[in-house]
């Protein structure tokens, strides 16, 4: 995919007020950790994961989402009537019906002839969000769409620590698909795009590259009951070891499709924001690909892994920096469970 009329206007975030460090996780987790002699210190030595955020229990995804959707239009200086179409592409739902995105529209006062829907795609979700109103843009059907996300991990961090203090009879190797529960942080994110015309910014979308395995989808499920409210129950399950090199593997096949749609060589980017799921993965994808760990901006040391926002809100942050000067080429490496993958370059 290429785009000669898209601008990534500005990215935006909302941070939840509730810092938990990986320690306060074990601090809670003690009959589990104590009845299978688990040493502490365990959740951060293999993850990198210090501590990550969640929000008060009584917040709702769509009200994290347009948290970061009103930063967004803000930094921009765009007011609500600005907006043509929304998106909200969160894993995390108010409800399974009606669309979220109808929530966070009516919160932003967004008008009633800007389109308004939900997309849903694991961990890619806002990077799909991205490139469907790209694809509006390019095509004349719109001229600027905000696509939001706001991932709410409490409920699924609090039914995991629950489950593997309750059920005794689990063993250490009955524990690992729950594991990778407790690396997941909440976070809400937003981009904004428009066409060229109209970008102050002038942050060129230039297109990238995707690229499934879909016999893989059975690494990474989760379920929830009541929705994805404070009183809700997700659970997942994940075969952490096999996703890691499964989803590496996809990666290295979607690099080498944007690498022939952009151009680019593993040296052109000048800064790096791939999906934050931890140490050993970016290790792994960065050594892969060939890309310079220098270049690299991470964020789940403190955030721990956001689901959909995790690439958005990294790229924010790194923006929020400075580290971003006109001209500079920013990859954005997103990976869904399912398994999905997609890149995105942009000019600065």
């Amino acid at each position: 995919m290429q785009y000669c009329d898209v601008c990534l206007e500005t990215f935006g975030y909302a941070l939840p007020p509730q810092v938990v460090s990986s320690s306060d996780l074990e601090g809670r987790l003690a009959p589990c950790y104590e009845r299978l002699r688990l040493p502490e210190g365990r959740l951060e030595l293999m993850t990198g994961i210090r501590e990550r955020r969640f929000w008060e229990k009584d917040t709702l995804p769509s009200q994290a989402g347009a948290q970061a959707g009103r930063h967004a239009m803000d930094l921009a200086g765009f007011g609500p009537d600005r907006i043509d179409c929304l998106l909200n592409c969160s894993v995390s739902r108010d409800f399974v019906e009606p669309a979220t995105a109808t929530s966070v529209h009516r919160l932003l006062g967004l008008p009633g002839h800007a389109l308004n829907f939900d997309i849903s795609n694991a961990c890619l979700g806002l990077l799909s969000g991205m490139v469907t109103v790209a694809n509006m843009i390019q095509l004349g059907q719109i001229r600027t769409g905000l696509v939001v996300a706001g991932e709410n991990a409490g409920p699924l961090v609090e039914t995991t620590i629950r489950a593997l203090n309750s059920d005794t009879t689990l063993s250490r190797r009955e524990i690992k698909p729950y594991f990778a529960s407790l690396t997941i942080g909440s976070v809400a994110a937003a981009a904004l795009l428009t066409h060229r015309d109209l970008s102050r910014s002038g942050h060129r979308l230039l297109g990238g590259a995707h690229f499934s395995n879909t016999n893989y989808n059975h690494l990474c499920q989760g379920d929830v009951a009541g929705g994805m409210s404070g009183d809700s129950a997700a659970m997942m399950q994940t075969d952490s070891e096999e996703l890691l090199v499964r989803g590496v593997e996809v990666a290295e096949k979607t690099w080498s499709l944007t690498e022939q749609q952009l151009q680019w060589t593993p040296q052109t980017p000048d800064l790096i924001c791939s999906h934050q799921v931890g140490r050993a993965h970016t290790e792994l994808l960065f050594r892969t690909l060939g890309l310079d760990m220098a270049k690299n901006f991470s964020t789940f040391e403190f955030l721990g892994n956001c689901g959909s926002a995790s690439v958005p809100v990294t790229a924010a942050m790194a923006a929020e920096k400075g580290l971003l000067k006109a001209g500079d080429r920013l990859a954005l490496l997103g990976i869904g469970s399912g398994i999905n993958c997609m890149m995105l370059g942009i000019e600065w």
